[in-house]
């Protein structure tokens, strides 16, 4: 049975005030989509060392990538009170721009909860990784503009930032 809401109205609060999970055990499974982005601000030679993938670490694209969607999977383990999902699919792509690493993060499940979490940890995560594959080069690496650019599904319905970055 679901619990009651803290007189603030917050979901996350119990009515005694202490941090609890959401009780999404009555809501209806619908299909869920999240996008997330962010960037990682670097200098004209870490651009040109993953250009060019010249990286002593391997290809800072790719690793960066492969850890967006771990990290999509586990995002559960590191945020607290987070339902565990069973992911339908998970999508990271991360891309050289003039100045800067883009991170774009793609996330569906079919759940009674959405997945706007496990978006913006595949971008944290991801922009992590280009930071510590690339701080041999540029110690001075900034991480900005993570967001959630889209969602649908849910009782929220669709949210689409008007926006661009």
């Amino acid at each position: 049975m679901p619990q009651d809401s803290h007189a603030s109205g917050l979901s996350h609060v119990g009515p005694d005030g202490a941090s609890r999970m959401v009780d999404v055990g009555d809501k209806a499974p619908s299909d869920r989509v999240a996008v997330a982005e962010g960037f990682v601000r670097i200098s004209p030679p870490l651009a040109l060392a993953i250009r060019e993938n010249t990286l002593a670490k391997g290809n800072l694209l790719e690793v960066a990538r492969l850890a967006g969607i771990m990290a999509a999977k586990r995002t559960d383990a590191l945020i607290p009170m987070c339902h565990s999902l069973p992911l339908d699919h998970a999508d990271v792509q991360a891309t050289l721009e003039e100045g800067r690493v883009a991170i774009r993060a793609s996330v569906r499940v079919h759940a009674k909860t959405g997945v706007e979490m496990e978006a913006l940890t595949a971008v944290c995560v991801a922009a992590l990784t280009v930071i510590d594959m690339g701080k041999a080069i540029d110690k001075a690496m900034v991480i900005e503009g993570v967001r959630v650019i889209e969602k649908r599904g849910g009782r929220s319905g669709v949210y689409i930032a008007k926006d661009k970055l």
